[in-house]
Formats: structure tokens, sequence, C-alpha cells
């Protein structure tokens, strides 16, 4: 793994630990920032021996407070890379998991972040916004698109048109936070999380995520259904060795060894 200023990379196994690192400003992302996070899930995604990601941040107060506006207001330069602000919103092909454990302030490109990945767990003080149009901007990495998408569009302008603040526990109950947790705890319960996905075939885990996010774009149920067993990562599940063992595992009542191929 290359060497990082502004984030750090951990590997644990098949699990790989994100942190963005840049506590004294929030773990607000400036140029630099992001073209490390492209670069470390560029890493991941090709990786084949890495199968589920959690993105954090470090210290107790953030997650992610968004643009570094510091930065850029003393000449900076703005920008992101291809795959989207933290090199995540605008990955739109990765079928391996990515977990957000969210430890504090989640604002503007920090709350796209979290909408970008699969689950979300939080700490109990967490809070949620995109506030842009509190300072004429529009949350143009993601948040306009898939907060709707997820938790309906009603309560989604709610938060989008006002730029409220909105806690982990309303999160919860809105669906795009999946549980609400003790700050000492989180990254225990993000683990958890991830866990409970390796153990599953990392081959049914992509095959499944890529069936859903693209069944969502299809233009109706009807078409979900019948262009499923077209999408790639389905049809490299059904040629997989994963494939074979997980129902001679079964048979065999033992458990699964997978390869995630």
């Amino acid at each position: 793994m290359m060497g990082y200023e502004f984030i750090q990379v951990e590997r644990d196994g098949p699990l790989t630990l994100v942190t963005l690192n840049r506590p004294e400003r929030m773990n607000a992302l400036h140029a630099p920032a992001h073209e490390e996070l492209g670069a470390a899930f560029d890493e991941f995604s090709k990786d084949p021996d890495q199968w589920v990601a959690i993105i954090t941040g470090a210290g107790d107060k953030a997650f992610c407070a968004g643009n570094d506006l510091k930065y850029q207001a003393s000449g900076g330069g703005l920008g992101w890379p291809s795959t989207g602000f933290a090199g995540l919103t605008s990955r739109l092909d990765l079928n391996k998991p990515i977990i957000a454990a969210v430890n504090g302030v989640c604002m503007g490109g920090g709350f796209e972040i979290a909408l970008a990945c699969d689950l979300v767990v939080a700490a109990e003080h967490a809070s949620f916004a995109l506030p842009e149009v509190r300072v004429g901007l529009a949350a143009v990495a993601g948040g306009l698109q898939r907060l709707p998408r997820q938790i309906g569009v009603k309560p989604a302008m709610g938060i989008i048109l006002t730029g409220r603040t909105v806690s982990a526990q309303e999160g919860c109950s809105l669906g795009f936070v999946n549980e609400v947790v003790a700050a000492t705890d989180l990254l225990a319960a993000a683990r958890r999380w991830a866990n409970q996905i390796l153990s599953a075939s990392p081959m049914s885990v992509r095959a499944s995520k890529e069936a859903v996010s693209k069944g969502l774009n299809e233009p109706s149920l009807e078409a979900a259904l019948q262009n499923q067993l077209r999408y790639p990562a389905l049809r490299e599940m059904f040629k997989s060795e994963d494939f074979i063992e997980g129902p001679r595992a079964f048979a065999q009542k033992r458990r699964p060894q997978w390869k995630g191929q």
C-alpha cells in the first residue's frame, strides 16, 4: 500500500479500514485528501483479497465536515477525482460493501459520503445535515439524488430545503442509519456488521449489491427481474468456485471456505 498523509488505511484480513485523518479541520476534505481517498478506494476495489471496507473519521468530534472551505478560501484548488467526493460518491461500479462508521459531525460532503455507503453505523452524538442551501450552494456530490431515494421525497426535501440538522436517532428512524450505538462502541459495531458480511460468500454479496443498485435504476420491477441475470457480478457468481462451495458445505454440515472467486 502507498503511504498517505491525510488518511490512514489499515487491513485486517479481508477488511479494509479507512480513516479520514484531519481532526484539526473536523476531517473536512481538500484536494490532496480527495486524491488520497481516490487512490485508497482504487486499491480496495482492485484487490481480490479485500472484501469489505469501513470508513470513519479521526477523533470524536467529526466524521467529516464536508469540503474544506478554509483551504479553498486560501487559494487551494477545489475538486475531487472522477470517482467523486472522497473518491466514493461517483464510484458507481464498486460492488464491494462499504460501511460508514459516523463518529460525530457528518455535514455536506461528509453526509454525501455516508449516503454513498451501503450501511451507516452512527455514534449517539453524531449529527447529519446538507447545509449547502444556507451558504448559497447545493449538495451536488450525490446528496440531492441519494437521500430522496433512500428515505422518500418528502422527508428528504424537509432536510435538503431547510439545511436542518438531523440527529443519529432521527436518521435511524428515517432509514438512512442502520444502527445507533455509544461512541465507545462505534468501531466494534461497524466491525460486527462487517464480520456478518464477511461470513457470507463475497461473490454472492457483490452480486446482491449490484442487483439492488442496478435494479433501482431499471424502469420497472419487471425490467429489474428480467435484466438481473445480465449483470456482471451475478454472472460471475454463477461461474465461481464459491457457487459450488456453498451448497457443498451446507450438505456436509460445515462452515464454507469462501475464496471470493
